[in-house]
């Protein structure tokens, strides 16, 4: 099932974009996402500034890392402009405007390759290079 919600615009955060980066990464890595990668996308396309990827284990994973994300940046005021896609589906983007985050179960990210797909993008080392 495709879920799509919608939420307060993310121009109304306060939260820069290297700090919602870094909140994001942390979420992320504070529930054992599977290879985060971090890319910059500012001279690729107009949609967003970074593309944060990463994947889990399983559907409850899945589940827990986009709760993480979506609960710890809204602690410090940043609500996504949209969630969509579910655990079921294997493929959840959560888009905060100058971050969009994607969650992956690990077959979804291998088939749908975005790190390929964006290859011109710079690989971002840490969030403090944001």
């Amino acid at each position: 099932m495709n879920q799509k919600r919608r939420a307060a615009s993310p121009k109304e955060c306060a939260l820069t974009t290297p700090e919602k980066v870094s909140l994001a990464l942390s979420a992320l890595e504070g529930r054992k996402a599977v290879d985060p990668v971090l890319l910059d996308m500012r001279d690729l396309t107009i949609i967003t500034e970074y593309f944060l990827i990463c994947h889990g284990t399983s559907s409850t994973h899945l589940r827990g890392l986009v709760d993480a994300v979506t609960t710890d940046l809204a602690k410090k005021g940043a609500r996504p402009a949209s969630v969509e896609g579910s655990d079921e589906s294997g493929w959840t983007l959560i888009d905060y405007g100058d971050l969009i985050v994607h969650i992956f179960a690990e077959e979804e990210r291998s088939f749908y390759s975005l790190e390929r797909l964006w290859s011109d993008a710079p690989r971002v080392a840490a969030a403090a290079e944001v």
